[in-house]
């Protein structure tokens, strides 16, 4: 999982999970898996932050496999199982507001997001805290 996500970590464009923070936090992940091989080509993380909100993390589908709608299903699934857990609302802070929104996800000021959340995560980000990412909500 860290190799097919590195260069968007050194790019900045995803937050650099350590393997002890992955493997903690495995049951949050949905792996998407080639058909033939079972060679992972991408996945999702659904974080639970509150009984009403969950957020998107850590979305990669690797090179070789992009424009084929496994990122879609991916954040799908996450979305159902958000559901499913009862939540509200669904959170992503991304670069890619548009492929979002495409999913029903709208724009919402970055002051609105959870503190908790910030210095849990967003400190971690090597453009703290000037930050160029849109922060997307979708109520379920």
């Amino acid at each position: 999982m860290q190799e097919i996500v590195r260069k968007e970590v050194e790019e900045g464009i995803i937050l650099p999970r350590s393997d002890d923070e992955l493997a903690t936090n495995i049951r949050s992940y949905i792996v998407a898996k080639e058909a033939f091989g079972g060679e992972i080509v991408g996945y999702v993380a659904l974080h639970i932050h509150s009984m009403r909100l969950g957020e998107i993390r850590s979305l990669i589908v690797k090179e070789g496999h992009r424009h084929r709608n496994i990122g879609t299903g991916l954040v799908e699934r996450a979305i159902e199982e958000g559901r499913g857990l009862r939540l509200r609302e669904v959170l992503a802070l991304t670069y890619m507001g548009t492929f979002f929104e495409r999913l029903g996800f709208k724009e919402i000021p970055k002051e609105t997001i959870p503190e908790h959340k910030i210095w849990a995560d967003c400190i971690k980000c090597k453009y703290f805290p000037v930050c160029n990412e849109i922060s997307l909500i979708k109520k379920l």
